[in-house]
């Protein structure tokens, strides 16, 4: 594991992630499966937003409170 702290999935963004927004895209995916991104404060409403016109967005967790499914 890296010792350095995760950072934002923004394009260009080098803040550390905040939150875990867990989507997957149903048409590739299986219902279960769970991608995930990183955000900042600044760009999680951003990035839920993107995910979520296309209905991709299934979760939004504080990173320190984030359990990745052990199938991930």
């Amino acid at each position: 594991m890296s010792d350095e702290n995760p950072i934002c999935s923004a394009k260009g963004c080098r803040a550390d992630a905040v939150w875990v927004l867990a989507w997957n895209n149903p048409k590739i995916h299986t219902p279960e499966r769970r991608k995930t991104w990183l955000a900042c404060e600044e760009h999680r409403e951003h990035l839920s937003q993107f995910l979520g016109v296309r209905g991709f967005l299934k979760d939004v967790v504080e990173f320190d409170d984030w359990e990745a499914p052990e199938n991930s």
